[in-house]
């Protein structure tokens, strides 16, 4: 059996392990699920109402009961229909879902075009003041909080010199280009901030363990020019653990950027799961989770086939 069969055989296993701790959780959350649905309107139902309600949307029946109707929905490509938007769970989270893999990207890009750069200056000056006010950055970034960063990028940059919007209706990307880019850059430094300073610090350490391996001082001995040496030779067996490290993140950025879509008001998937509880709306959080969970098994998983294009000595599978 190849790497690939075994780990998309695991991938039920796992969405069904997901599906049982969402369904449970998001039940053990204090409250009425129809007075959180409702809200104020709420009181003006009678308790016959309440329970017309309760039966119309099966939460008068048994947990196990409700696991197996919704599982069963799932299995047949129907996620159930949200009580907060009335429309199926699909189709919310589908038009929600441009926005924060969008988000997502542009987060990654900024922390892949800034962090491998300044890891592998600081590995090239190992000792140097240039590397410990690299590193200085990094702990910096690392240890500073996404929504105290946002904070300050809407405080600098919007209110102080007006450069950029901080928030209004959202344009798609498809509608108004720079208009949506104008929207979406503050957003993307602000989630890809801690990410950036996570690729610098991994990066300079993945460099400093290449650049003492025998075919670097090979190549430099040989006569190869600096630059070949380090983008051509080392930087390639650098990337291993870069990899791994953006797969991780990338799937927690696709489900992790509720605080940034809320410090903007953005209309994307964490804001969504975040109302979903506040409504207690079961369907859509049980849904939007589940499709989380599979986005980030999926990306783990061309994370690993990576590693074999980046160094073909690795052979998934043992074989």
């Amino acid at each position: 059996m190849t790497y690939l069969t075994r780990r998309l055989l695991t991938f039920p296993l796992v969405m069904f392990g997901v599906s049982v701790l969402v369904f449970v959780a998001i039940r053990l959350v204090p409250g009425d699920a129809i007075t959180a649905m409702l809200g104020t309107e709420a009181g003006l139902l009678t308790p016959e109402q309440k329970a017309a309600l309760a039966s119309y949307f099966g939460l008068d029946q048994g947990w196990f009961t409700q696991y197996a109707r919704w599982i069963a929905g799932v299995l047949s490509g129907d996620l159930g229909l949200s009580v907060t938007y009335g429309k199926p769970v699909l189709e919310v989270i589908l038009d929600r879902f441009p926005l924060t893999l969008q988000l997502a990207l542009m987060a990654m890009v900024i922390a892949l075009g800034t962090g491998l750069p300044l890891g592998v200056f600081a590995a090239t000056r190992n000792g140097k003041a240039s590397d410990l006010g690299v590193r200085v950055l990094a702990m910096i970034g690392q240890s500073t909080p996404s929504f105290v960063v946002g904070l300050l990028l809407i405080y600098v940059l919007s209110v102080g010199f007006g450069v950029l919007p901080a928030m209004g209706e959202f344009v798609p990307l498809w509608q108004d280009p720079l208009a949506n880019l104008g929207q979406m850059i503050l957003p993307a430094i602000t989630l890809g901030f801690a990410f950036t300073a996570s690729v610098t610090r991994i990066s300079r350490s993945a460099m400093l363990d290449v650049l003492s391996d025998d075919y670097v001082r090979t190549a430099r001995a040989k006569g190869a020019p600096a630059r070949r040496v380090i983008w051509r030779h080392a930087l390639p067996n650098a990337l291993i653990p870069v990899v791994t490290l953006s797969g991780v993140e990338f799937g927690y950025l696709l489900g992790g950027a509720v605080l940034v879509e809320q410090i903007y008001a953005l209309p994307g998937l964490g804001r969504l799961v975040l109302e979903a509880i506040l409504q207690r709306d079961y369907a859509l959080v049980q849904g939007t989770v589940l499709f989380i969970a599979f986005n980030f098994l999926l990306v783990n998983l061309l994370v690993d086939l990576a590693y074999v294009a980046l160094d073909p000595r690795i052979r998934l599978g043992g074989n």
